[in-house]
């Protein structure tokens, strides 16, 4: 069983940063996928950013070289930074756990979510 808390949300004037962070509990946390995604109000969930257990990263086209991926196994905890956020970035955004490396499909290990609004 895996846990996930995510943190680092809130508001934010666009092109501003925000850096969300994701601490999981459990052992075997080296060994995951690890993947942020983004549910904005009427939309499906998408993929932000997943972040292999080598540390091979993959990207949604719309946040390449804006956002970045990262995990310190040994705090167990990964991150997104998240840099020239745009209004269409307003979401809330959700840490996912995955055992296996398919990134098209997100793991069943899911956190609470955490809002990020841009707005002026």
């Amino acid at each position: 069983q895996v846990q996930l808390v995510e943190s680092g949300g809130g508001l934010v004037q666009p092109g501003g940063s925000l850096r969300l962070s994701c601490a999981a509990s459990g052992t075997f946390f080296r060994l995951y996928t690890m993947g942020w995604y983004r549910q904005a109000p009427g939309k499906t969930r998408e993929l932000v950013a997943v972040v292999l257990r080598g540390g091979t990263t993959n990207y949604a086209d719309s946040v390449k070289g804006r956002f970045t991926i990262s995990r310190d196994n040994a705090k167990s905890t990964v991150y997104l930074q998240m840099n020239s956020l745009k209004p269409e970035d307003t979401a809330v955004y959700y840490c996912n756990a995955n055992p296996t490396i398919d990134i098209t499909t997100p793991g069943t290990y899911w956190g609470q979510g955490t809002q990020v609004t841009v707005s002026s």
